[in-house]
């Protein structure tokens, strides 16, 4: 006798098609978690979104049954599946991704970690001074890995430590930690886990980009090319100038040092040899 089909729902079929529409008519698939969010902000949320995104919400088995219904019409979709968790929605837009992330961070809001909880990113302790006089504390450090010393009558924690990674559940103790260190890990909004565009998944350690620093890198990687372009005689056009100074330069002095005669010398080796007669006139008493 065959195995009886599974039922589904005409509500179910109706939205694994309506997610396959909606992923097919943007260029930019994500996936976000939901979890811990209140409505009144996810209601604000819909709102900034208006007119640049979509935020569909819907049951994580159906996003991959979905998912799984387009790998042969969009290129790398299968690799978004790892990454549903939580609460999952779709968000769906023709922005740029980093500018999709920016626009989320800014809406965000810090708050403290509660037990159960699972990490949105790695949650650091950051090495530096606490507010702790020495007592049970430094054994609680401890016991989580925490390096401390007594630094000024206070206890000083020696190096950073990732207490909890991304994705694992915050347990009462850490919950605790944190509240007590005065580390808010949480963020109140749509916690942007993973982007998809053009077979490209780019995650929220890629996304969260420090412009500042990005900037800076561009500046000191250009700096140091330069510089060996300069150093190894390379000609391009931001170089070709000063190369051509310095080797005018370079053969002036050569040309000095070996008493050439040029047209941009002429006057100095003349005065030179001037200067070397009159003083060899004076050593041998010429009138």
């Amino acid at each position: 006798m065959s195995k009886p089909k599974a039922f589904v729902s005409e509500a179910k079929k109706k939205e694994v098609q309506k997610l396959k529409q909606l992923m097919k008519s943007y260029p930019i698939i994500g996936i976000v978690d939901m979890e811990n969010l209140p409505a009144p902000q996810l209601l604000k949320m819909k709102n900034q979104l208006a007119g640049k995104a979509v935020v569909r919400m819907s049951k994580g088995r159906l996003i991959k049954v979905a998912i799984d219904e387009l790998k042969s019409e969009i290129n790398g979709i299968e690799k978004l599946k790892e990454y549903i968790r939580g609460m999952p929605a779709l968000i769906l837009t023709k922005e740029n991704p980093f500018k999709l992330f920016k626009t989320l961070q800014k809406s965000k809001s810090s708050a403290p970690a509660k037990p159960g909880q699972v990490a949105p990113f790695d949650i650091v302790v950051q090495a530096g001074p606490t507010s702790f006089a020495p007592g049970p504390i430094i054994g609680e450090l401890g016991s989580m890995g925490i390096k401390t010393a007594i630094e000024d009558g206070k206890v000083a924690i020696k190096a950073d430590k990732v207490l909890v990674q991304e994705g694992e559940t915050i347990n009462e103790k850490q919950a605790a930690l944190l509240s007590r260190l005065g580390i808010e890990p949480m963020e109140v909004g749509l916690n942007l886990i993973a982007v998809l565009e053009d077979g490209t998944v780019f995650t929220r350690k890629i996304l969260a980009v420090d412009e500042k620093e990005y900037v800076d890198n561009i500046k000191a990687m250009s700096a140091e090319a330069f510089n060996l372009a300069m150093f190894i005689a390379y000609p391009c056009e931001d170089t070709i100038k000063m190369l051509i100074a310095k080797a005018s330069r370079e053969a002036n002095g050569l040309a000095d040092s070996q008493d050439i005669l040029t047209e941009e010398n002429v006057g100095r080796i003349l005065a030179k040899a001037e200067r070397q007669g009159q003083t060899l006139k004076a050593k041998a008493k010429i009138e």
